[in-house]
């Protein structure tokens, strides 16, 4: 028996992720039939990509029904999934998060998950989240919260917290390290298995090859590696070494949790690549969307887990994914259980059940530990709209070295995101 749904997508505007989702959806046979709700406060933005996902649900023959709308209470309604991809003025405050702290001396790597950006991108990015979320209470009370958004820890640490909506995060940096992985081992992607436990960009488990053969494998590669190409995650490699498993995702993303990050480059997002790549992208959605074709890829699904996560909970039978960020309660059973972890989930149409790997190794426990407190402190920050209560999670994040700057760079970050601060509960 086929079963249909409804999925709002919000913060459907943006070109990348949207058209990362719209092939992830559309190539999943299990949803074939069910109803695509587009939101996005930008009317032009989300238009665009609406047209594009007609085209799209046409090529794959999925049978969607697309709607779009500005209006986020409304298209909530009978909704049974609801993925959120939205971000506030992101490219223009992201810049500030990282050009500010530096200016006062803290060197960091991206300024989105840890350190003073990682506050201020929660602290403006809760409130519109509880916007969403009350809405859902009332609108879509059973429906599952699907989030992509960054500082996503934070975000489902709060839910968890604060709201009786069911959460997930998903994040896709486990498959950039089983990427960097099967490089390593010279293996193909495909034929490296992972599953993800700890916190959204630490450590991921291999469980292919072997344990024994993946650790002596990898250690011997990684050094001939670290020989003949010195830039390749040499961050992520020295802590594979300290500690036994391999971190996700990126030495960039890795490197915001750390007090020593700023050895893994400070050069901070690279927003000239960025605009590149989206003027690119723009010019093939505008090819395809005057009547060319589509390309190839678009056609097959992108990666991404929102599409299984749904399709999982809305079939008859168990499905797992390698990881999602889920609110801990146990899944790490050396981590708190107010935490938000990353762990293996089963979904089924009972919900989301996180899957326990058991406790991870004492040192990687105690080095997540430090990053738990942070986020603590940041969401209660954030849902108190409390400049007192930021000030403590700077002054607890290991990568902020001086009260003075602390004090600084809070006054001047707080101002320019003022407008967004207010409190959610």
């Amino acid at each position: 028996m086929i079963k249909r749904c409804k999925i709002v997508f919000i913060g459907a505007g943006s070109m990348s992720f949207g058209l990362s989702m719209l092939r992830h959806l559309f190539s999943t046979l299990e949803l074939a039939g069910s109803t695509l709700t587009l939101v996005d406060h930008d009317a032009q933005s989300l238009a665009r990509m609406a047209e594009l996902a007609h085209v799209l649900n046409a090529a794959s023959g999925s049978g969607f029904t697309i709607e779009h709308t500005t209006e986020r209470r409304s298209a909530l309604d009978g909704a049974g999934f609801v993925i959120n991809a939205a971000a506030i003025d992101r490219l223009r405050l992201w810049k500030l998060d990282f050009e500010i702290p530096r200016k006062y001396g803290i060197r960091h790597t991206l300024g989105e998950n840890g350190g003073p950006g990682g506050l201020f991108f929660t602290l403006r990015t809760l409130p519109l989240v509880f916007d969403i979320v009350r809405d859902m209470e009332e609108r879509c009370p059973q429906a599952l919260f699907i989030d992509f958004s960054n500082p996503e820890n934070r975000i489902v640490l709060a839910l968890g917290r604060y709201s009786r909506i069911r959460t997930i995060g998903l994040c896709h940096g486990l498959f950039m390290s089983r990427d960097d992985v099967a490089r390593i081992l010279d293996m193909p992607p495909a034929e490296v298995a992972v599953w993800g436990a700890g916190a959204q960009s630490f450590p991921v488990a291999c469980s292919h090859p072997p344990a024994p053969y993946r650790r002596r494998s990898l250690s011997t590669s990684s050094e001939r590696d670290m020989r003949y190409d010195p830039s390749f995650a040499p961050l992520t490699r020295r802590l594979f070494h300290a500690f036994g498993l391999w971190p996700t995702c990126s030495d960039e993303h890795l490197g915001e949790l750390l007090a020593y990050r700023w050895e893994a480059g400070e050069k901070g997002y690279d927003f000239a690549r960025d605009e590149m790549d989206r003027e690119k992208l723009r010019s093939t959605i505008d090819a395809v969307l005057s009547g060319g074709e589509v390309p190839t890829e678009w056609r097959t699904a992108s990666g991404e887990r929102g599409a299984a996560v749904i399709a999982g909970a809305m079939r008859d039978e168990r499905r797992v994914i390698e990881s999602g960020i889920v609110y801990n309660q146990g899944a790490i059973p050396n981590l708190p259980d107010d935490a938000a972890a990353e762990a293996p989930v089963m979904i089924d149409p009972a919900g989301i059940h996180p899957v326990s790997l058991g406790p991870l190794p004492d040192a990687i426990a105690k080095l997540l530990l430090a990053q738990v407190n942070v986020q603590q402190l940041a969401v209660e920050a954030a849902v108190r709209a409390s400049k007192e209560i930021a000030l403590q999670a700077l002054l607890i994040d290991p990568v902020v070295n001086s009260a003075t700057a602390a004090s600084n760079l809070l006054e001047e970050l707080w101002e320019a995101n003022r407008q967004y601060i207010r409190p959610c509960i």
